[in-house]
């Protein structure tokens, strides 16, 4: 592909990773169709309007006004595009196992538009062989073409990080993998477009295997400094200070901080897919599988804590009024994927607790499959009178533009997982670290 040739593309899925790439392509001057299930996010889009809060409404004007961007739920369209790129989720289903069918529903979509020449990538996460076995057989059957000689496949793993400022996707290394030489070729030159590296490995494989690496590099490292929260508070000793010191050291140490539980669209899920996988070479992943348990372990822990706070002021959980204050999983975004507050809010309930939420960036709970139940509640409003109303706080997500100092000042008691209270003295409640 020339650097200054005329292409259009289309990228399936136009979420947290599929738009922020579908952009970064268009502003590289290349014509993006953005396709998706969903004909409300397809009108958004065409309309100039962002549901990402982090991604601004006039970045995808200006795309759709210059005529580098266009959304879509009709997938026949396919046969416009020279590559498209498939940005799907991979959740897991109720027996914590991979769920591979939105990448296998995608593939049929599209495989009867695939065109002679075109690349297909794959960047929704998962296990090694998902690419070049179930994706390949689907497009394969579906349109009458061989991989790797009528049309070229290929693995590239997102690596976005909503609300990191230095992970944007122009600047974040590419890895790529190709079903064969030729496809990896044709990915790179794609990927190299609009990307400032573009990192090339030997296959599919070897590519689907890096995120997974990724990702369980950093469940087990959370799961450490999670069980060690544990152990240092039954000691006395507060964790966060002793990170703090211990990342003083110039080598040899990386700090990984505690939380409620881990949330978003990778950690949680990912190491889960190697684990699986694994099973079939008759292999066991026993260290994976320490860290997934110790990470989904900790929303009780903070449970517990919160039970043993409101009993210092002679109140059971059973009737309290309880706010957990942060719904999306990470601060100063609005993703709320696998957000460990829902399990919080969940396990409240469960005890008899009366449940609410404060959160500025989810103002009100979308359907979702894991928790329709909440769909349609409220964030409560953020003022002196309705936080002094409950009688414990929760802070699951330390977001910025909530003040720490108005907290201190309102509740009665403070349940704090994100060590946000730090050098914060409290009017008239308490803070109990978890």
């Amino acid at each position: 592909m020339k650097k200054n040739s005329s292409i259009k593309i289309a990228v399936v899925g136009q979420g947290y990773v599929g738009l922020p790439l579908s952009l970064q392509f268009a502003r590289s001057g290349i014509t993006v169709l953005g396709l998706d299930i969903d004909p409300d996010k397809v009108e958004a889009l065409n309309a100039g309007r962002s549901y990402i809060n982090h991604i601004p409404s006039e970045v995808i004007s200006d795309a759709v006004k210059a005529g580098t961007f266009a959304a879509s739920t009709d997938f026949s369209r396919i046969n416009e595009v020279a590559a498209t790129i498939i940005c799907v989720p991979t959740p897991l289903n109720k027996n914590r196992e991979p769920d591979i069918s939105f990448i296998i529903e995608t593939g049929r979509e599209i495989a009867p538009h695939l065109q002679k020449g075109s690349l297909v990538v794959l960047e929704s996460t998962t296990y090694p062989g998902t690419t070049d076995e179930e994706l390949r057989a689907v497009l394969e059957a579906g349109s009458g073409l061989k991989a790797g000689t009528d049309f070229h496949l290929a693995f590239s793993p997102e690596r976005e990080d909503p609300g990191n400022p230095d992970s944007k996707v122009a600047i974040v290394p590419k890895v790529v993998g190709g079903y064969t030489p030729a496809c990896l070729e044709k990915a790179t030159a794609l990927y190299s477009r609009a990307l400032r590296v573009v990192v090339p490995v030997s296959s599919c494989r070897a590519a689907e295997a890096t995120k997974l690496l990724e990702n369980i590099f950093r469940s087990v490292n959370i799961a450490l400094v999670n069980e060690l929260k544990v152990v240092y508070a039954a000691m006395g000793i507060d964790i966060w200070e002793v990170i703090a010191a211990a990342k003083t050291k110039p080598f040899g140490f990386m700090p990984f901080y505690p939380g409620p539980g881990l949330g978003g669209h990778c950690i949680p899920i990912d190491p889960f897919y190697l684990t699986w996988k694994a099973r079939e070479f008759g292999k066991n992943t026993r260290f994976i599988e320490l860290a997934g348990e110790v990470n989904t372990a900790m929303p009780e822990y903070v449970i517990n804590r919160t039970t043993e706070a409101l009993n210092a002021q002679k109140k059971s959980v059973n009737g309290s009024r309880v706010l957990v204050l942060g719904l999306s999983y990470k601060p100063n975004v609005d993703d709320d994927r696998e957000s460990p507050s829902y399990v919080l809010m969940n396990l409240l309930q469960k005890l008899g607790a009366e449940v609410a939420y404060h959160d500025p960036y989810v103002p009100v709970i979308r359907k979702t499959r894991e928790h329709a139940h909440w769909a349609g509640t409220r964030s409560v409003n953020w003022d002196r009178q309705t936080i002094g109303g409950f009688d414990a706080v929760i802070i699951a997500t330390n977001h910025k533009s909530v003040s720490c100092e108005q907290l201190a000042e309102w509740a009665h008691c403070i349940v704090d997982t994100r060590n946000a209270m730090a050098g914060l003295k409290t009017t008239h409640g308490q803070v109990w670290p978890a």
